[in-house]
């Protein structure tokens, strides 16, 4: 793995270093207004590059040209440079200008984000947007990737904002419209759609509510995703504004009729094997989430005494047990399974 010289050392760029840390990549960081580890601290340009072979800029996307720039000088052939921005046509256009076809360099969007990293979820996935400048680039920031343990997709940049556009943006759109109406508040009861749309607000609150105005505004067609939800919300709420009252017989003539645009999927049929088999996959990726979580705590953790520590933690779990109405033994039993595999 090549030496990796940071530039920004922000939410992104600390949990980055935290990913190269963990699988031993040696890098240093510079930033003047981030809180960086002494022995992770460049002081200069120069110093941040002596040795480096990559280079990842993580900086919020309207400083990334001014950073380019000031990063020049300092860059040669050898050096490979990657911005991992939310948003791609733009840094892509500003690493053409600045870097051309002098300094190897490839546009690149990391799928997750330091949530995401802090909870060990897999997959991590990378959007790579291939250089025509420069064929050999996307080879190298491919195997980059995939020795931390990513998967790599090859994009465009207009391909990757566009996808982005309708998702990513769409998202933190709906999210903010939800916490500024009110809706996302606190409720004594809420059903499973509810829920599922709490948590999503909870993760763009926790993981990247900071980026909220890049995603909209750095991004050439979020304006036009944006507007297209809109219309199509504010023709819906006119049609039910129009729609006259239902009498009790037509609401009974119309009862198990779809929505138009909202037919229900007939559910394919299936066993319950299938189902266990489902929650067994599901059960066997949060054991290697858990795995990961594991080792990060014995790095951290000071030694103790493990058998008070083992029987505090079963008598969580057993309580959990409890609360979702599963039988508490059966609970403790896998949970003192998992802890001999050493998954402590």
């Amino acid at each position: 793995m090549p030496h990796v010289a940071l530039v920004g050392y922000g939410r992104f760029g600390r949990a980055l270093g935290t990913l190269l840390e963990a699988v031993g990549v040696e890098h240093r960081a510079l930033d003047p207004v981030a809180d960086i580890p002494e022995p992770l601290r460049a002081h200069s340009m120069p110093e941040l590059l002596e040795g480096a072979e990559l280079v990842v800029v993580s900086v919020p996307v309207p400083q990334m040209r001014d950073v380019l720039k000031a990063l020049r000088p300092f860059l040669t052939p050898e050096h490979l440079v990657l911005d991992v921005g939310s948003v791609k046509v733009k840094p892509v256009e500003a690493l053409t200008e600045v870097l051309g076809a002098q300094v190897p360099w490839v546009g690149t969007h990391p799928l997750f984000g330091p949530l995401s990293l802090a909870m060990a979820e897999r997959p991590m996935r990378v959007v790579l947007c291939p250089n025509p400048l420069h064929p050999e680039a996307a080879p190298r920031a491919r195997r980059f990737y995939e020795a931390l343990g990513c998967e790599v997709i090859e994009q465009s940049p207009e391909g990757h904002d566009q996808v982005m556009a309708r998702t990513h943006a769409l998202t933190f759109f709906v999210a903010k419209g939800m916490v500024d109406s009110g809706a996302a508040a606190d409720v004594p009861f809420a059903p499973a759609s509810f829920k599922a749309l709490s948590r999503t607000i909870e993760t763009v609150r926790a993981d990247a509510g900071h980026l909220f105005n890049a995603i909209q505004q750095e991004n050439p067609f979020a304006t036009q995703a944006r507007g297209r939800l809109l219309a199509a919300l504010q023709a819906i709420h006119r049609d039910l504004e129009s729609a006259p009252a239902m009498k009790p017989e037509q609401a009974r003539e119309t009862a198990g009729h779809a929505v138009p645009g909202l037919e229900p999927a007939a559910p394919a049929p299936r066993e319950p094997r299938e189902h266990i088999d489902e929650l067994d996959r599901e059960l066997v990726e949060l054991l290697a989430r858990r795995e990961e979580l594991v080792r990060r705590q014995r790095r951290a953790q000071a030694p103790g005494n493990e058998p008070a520590r083992t029987e505090a933690l079963l008598a969580v779990r057993r309580a959990w047990a409890r609360e979702v109405g599963a039988d508490a033994q059966e609970v403790e039993a896998v949970f003192r399974a998992v802890l001999g595999s050493g998954l402590r």
